[in-house]
């Protein structure tokens, strides 16, 4: 196997092979996100600041305007009625230029008392005007440079966490060097402009989906608040947002999604590999969800919760026009995979190989018995149980008994873990049935009989909690593995507030260029 780079290639300390560990992945991740809020909040505090700078250049003259508009309204007290027209000229350059302080009520009040015939009041409103003007004056040039140090100081810590940022993101290069070489191989060559259009495009499907999802809900249970023309606009807008920006996501997200080599360069650990029949896709890219409002397939929730491990790729279909959402995809020749294939099941973490009828399929079952060691292979068995027997039979050392734990589903029928010398350690997805123990006490089982009605968890997290058992009867343990599995709606809302976040910082923008 040819590797990219040498171990420790440029005075990264881990071999190009062996990944960083998942704290100093998390460190990183930590210290990446604090950079980029440092700097987007020394981003908005700097439009506001350069909005307060031209605040005073507007307001430069203020306490000069306050004092002629303090001498027309004493000259219509004096009864002056000419000057009642230039207090209202006078009024308008104050609305547009004086800020929101203690100058623009003081001219707005003594204007109304002036158009109502009260001279008097008009004038002991005007009293202080000047010192109001200064006041304001002053307030804006404290405003101005408090925001500029706060901007400046968070803007040299965001600076400051960028140059280890990088330093991190080098080193998880370093550390997926090799593998990254041997998924990258053969990938085609995409134009550097594909992903970032479609994941701009994907950031306002994200917003309108956020939006609408936020805008249905509360007029679903506060709709009491609004008036009604409001809350007959709120549910037809919303839900035309929501299904606008999952028709925009359902299009922009397999065009923007990252390939093998992107994912593991930005995780840093060892992988896990994704081995299954090109067949059996059509059922793992099925969306599982009553409300309607998921929009992620069973294998990008059997993909999420693997990420608990590392980053989880997989071989793409020779020839699909766009790869199925869940494993990062790379693609190998037809007539040249098994070297490459061998070679990631040494540099993988975890192998999760989802049994099927192809000859491919039982090679790679050979294969990972023959080379690697018994924890590291997690197999997932299809819906017909029968079938997975067929697929297995005289294939392991151990048969794992498959027909006497494990009742037919949907998709997954159970996940076999092994132990040492290869003993399986069955957990089924939907247990036969009679097979069943009772756990826990009648308070305990009264619960799960409750919960039983009222929830029916999805194919995916019934088949997360299957591969968590496996693998923690075999001593691999995750705790966070069937929450993860759960994130993905959580993990959209999350893009959609930072879509909604960074188009708040472009309107900001515009608004301190003049052009909105």
């Amino acid at each position: 196997m040819v590797v990219l780079t040498e171990p420790g290639h440029g005075g990264d300390p881990t071999p190009g092979g062996a990944g960083v560990s998942s704290g100093i992945r998390t460190f990183a991740r930590l210290v990446t996100a604090t950079a980029i809020v440092a700097a987007y909040i020394a981003l908005h505090l700097a439009i506001s600041a350069g909005q307060n700078l031209q605040a005073c250049g507007r307001f430069h003259d203020g306490p000069v305007r306050a004092a002629a508009f303090s001498t027309l309204v004493n000259r219509y007290a004096s009864g002056e009625v000419a000057a009642r027209a230039e207090i209202v000229a006078a009024k308008a350059w104050f609305e547009a230029n004086a800020p929101a302080g203690r100058t623009r009520p003081a001219v707005t009040d003594a204007t109304g008392f002036v158009e109502k015939g009260d001279a008097t009041t008009a004038r002991d409103r005007v009293g202080t005007l000047v010192a109001d003007a200064g006041h304001d004056q002053m307030a804006l040039d404290q405003d101005l440079a408090s925001q500029g140090r706060a901007a400046l100081w968070l803007a040299a810590a965001g600076g400051a966490l960028a140059l280890p940022a990088l330093w991190l993101r080098r080193w998880r290069r370093a550390a997926t060097a090799e593998i990254s070489y041997a998924v990258g191989r053969f990938a085609a060559r995409q134009p550097r402009w594909r992903r970032p259009l479609f994941l701009a495009a994907g950031s306002v499907g994200y917003t309108l989906f956020v939006g609408g999802l936020l805008t249905v809900s509360g007029a679903q249970r506060s709709s009491y608040k609004y008036p009604l023309t409001v809350q007959l606009l709120m549910l037809p807008l919303g839900l035309a947002a929501l299904g606008a920006g999952f028709l925009i996501l359902r299009y922009t997200r397999p065009r923007s999604t990252r390939g093998a080599v992107r994912a593991l360069q930005a995780d840093g650990r060892r992988p896990v590999l994704y081995l299954r029949s090109f067949a059996d896709d059509h059922t793992a890219a099925q969306v599982d969800d009553r409300t309607g409002l998921n929009i992620h397939s069973r294998e990008e929730q059997l993909a999420t919760a693997l990420g608990a491990f590392g980053p989880v790729v997989a071989v793409g279909r020779p020839g699909e026009p766009l790869p199925l959402l869940g494993a990062a995809r790379f693609y190998l020749p037809l007539d040249d995979w098994k070297p490459t294939i061998l070679r990631l099941m040494e540099l993988s973490q975890l192998i999760v190989l989802r049994v099927g009828m192809g000859e491919g399929l039982r090679w790679e079952i050979e294969q990972a018995i023959a080379t690697q060691p018994a924890h590291k292979l997690l197999l997932l068995t299809p819906g017909r149980v029968a079938d997975a027997v067929e697929s297995l039979e005289g294939r392991l050392p151990v048969p794992p008994r498959l027909e006497e734990v494990a009742a037919d589903t949907t998709w997954i029928s159970a996940a076999v873990a092994f132990g040492p010398g290869w003993i399986p350690h069955v957990r089924a997805v939907e247990p036969a049935p009679g097979t069943e123990a009772p756990r826990g006490g009648r308070l305990r089982r009264a619960y799960n009989a409750f919960k039983a009605v009222f929830w029916d968890p999805s194919p995916a997290r019934r088949t997360v909690s299957a591969m968590k058992g496996a693998l923690a009867a075999v001593g691999v343990r995750r705790r966070v593995i069937v929450l993860r599995s759960d994130s993905n709606m959580l993990i959209t809302m999350v893009k959609g507030s930072v879509a909604i976040a960074v188009l708040a910082l472009a309107f900001r923008v515009l608004e301190l260029a003049g052009t909105w």
